[in-house]
């Protein structure tokens, strides 16, 4: 006894999979890459003289991979600091953008954050977009550079750290 056509159950088979194809390509993803901005500030030697205020790092002080695909369209990337575990609200950490990566895909764009943005606590801020026209947007080694200001001979001399968390997401 046969309940089903072999064609039936060929139908069944193929839309799962292009069901599943679809779950498994709509993940946007994102990796960070680079080294920890280590800024060694030099002591005040003179009586009356402050730091200089604005330090920045390397261009390519952190490396983003990020994928958005067809389907969805768009993904931008977003980011925040977390203190860790002391922060001086005085210090205020930016970060842009200051390349496009490398990609394979003529029709994607890479939009905004050349220019720097404030990173605040705990609150995502877009620092930049990633558009999919017709093809998987695929980029590696997005260049990211890091500037910390608000240094000052008034903040308390101690060592200070954060973590900045990157996301991508749907616009």
């Amino acid at each position: 006894m046969q309940f089903f056509s072999k064609q039936y159950v060929q139908k069944i088979i193929l839309s799962l999979l292009l069901v599943m194809g679809w779950k498994i390509k709509s993940q946007r993803t994102l990796t960070v890459g680079g080294t920890n901005w280590v800024l060694n500030i030099p002591a005040i030697t003179e009586a009356g003289t402050n730091y200089t205020g604005t330090y920045e790092s390397a261009t390519n002080e952190i490396l983003l991979a990020a994928t958005v695909p067809l389907l969805l369209g768009s993904g931008k990337v977003s980011m925040h600091y977390e203190a860790n575990p002391t922060w001086n609200s005085n210090l205020i950490l930016n970060a842009r953008r200051t390349g496009n990566g490398t990609t394979s895909c003529t029709t994607c764009t890479i939009t905004g954050g050349t220019t720097y943005t404030n990173i605040p606590v705990t609150t995502d801020v877009e620092l930049f977009r990633i558009t999919a026209v017709l093809a998987l947007a695929a980029y590696t080694n997005i260049p990211v550079q890091l500037q910390l200001s608000g240094v000052s001979v008034t903040i308390p001399a101690t060592t200070y750290s954060s973590r900045i968390v990157f996301t991508i997401s749907a616009l």
